[in-house]
């Protein structure tokens, strides 16, 4: 059975590399849909030459109420206002979303989790299988390791990215405050300046880069007195979270109305 799979932000980079990404797969993933903001200049051209791929006959839309009756999938890697927008017609016409989008507000979550119950979504901070393995080698390093460390996560990105810490970071983060009973909220240290004192064991901290065109790195050290491990993932192209949010949408597609993750997806 087929799986039609509707792109927003379709002439953005991510969106190029998912329509890419939907051509590999090939059946049974099939594009039906590209859309743009409204008042694109883009809005009427070709999605597979936009991709450079070659024409494939789906042209740009620019509104995805124009086309949301023709999808069974939406993957979203936008910005947080937009999404939750795509999300609520969405689930008002059973399709299912695939959220790559981060830097979400709690109150913001809380819509998407509404969304979750009547359709199904996935939504993850990366969707890279590599970030995903690293997740559960997280768990075992901080159980293993445990209070003996001290923990630093550190993050680079482009020059246009947005939010910061990147989503994944903060997941990352987020894993191993869980594995060791930590609250997040409280341990968080982001950023360090002046005289700060002798860090304390309990935090995490968390340190950003953004610079020239870096699709993204990912570190967490794991540092005692004589030793350290670094637990490491680096992306040299949007292809490989593209990969993961395509194979997100096709587990996606007639599951049961839930928040899901890519951990589920990759059954770790």
């Amino acid at each position: 059975m087929t799986t039609r799979i509707g792109i927003t932000g379709a002439a953005g980079r991510m969106g190029r590399t998912l329509i890419e990404a939907v051509n590999a797969a090939g059946a049974p993933l099939q594009l039906a849909a590209a859309i743009e903001r409204p008042g694109s200049s883009l809005i009427g051209a070709d999605a597979g030459e936009l991709a450079g791929i070659g024409r494939n006959g789906v042209s740009v839309a620019g509104d995805l109420a124009e086309v949301v009756a023709d999808i069974d999938v939406l993957i979203d890697f936008t910005v947080p206002e937009a999404t939750l927008a795509n999300v609520k017609l969405c689930a008002q016409h059973g399709v299912a979303v695939v959220i790559g989008t981060t830097g979400f507000s709690s109150d913001q979550q809380a819509e998407i989790d509404a969304a979750a119950q009547r359709v199904p979504v996935c939504k993850a901070s990366n969707f890279s299988t590599g970030v995903n393995l690293c997740f559960k080698l997280l768990e075992v390093a901080a159980r293993v390791l445990g209070d003996d460390v001290d923990i630093e996560v550190y993050e680079a990105h482009h020059r246009h990215k947005i939010d910061a810490p990147s989503g994944t970071a903060l997941s990352m983060g987020q894993v191993v405050a869980d594995t060791l009973g930590r609250d997040l909220d409280k341990v968080a240290v982001y950023g360090r300046q002046g005289q700060t004192g002798a860090r304390e064991r309990e935090t995490i901290g968390f340190a950003t880069v953004r610079a020239g065109d870096i699709v993204g790195d990912h570190t967490v050290m794991f540092a005692a007195d004589g030793e350290r491990v670094e637990i490491t993932h680096k992306a040299s192209s949007r292809m490989s979270f593209a990969r993961g949010a395509v194979r997100a949408a096709g587990w996606l597609a007639g599951r049961e109305a839930k928040l899901y993750d890519m951990r589920d997806v990759l059954g770790l």
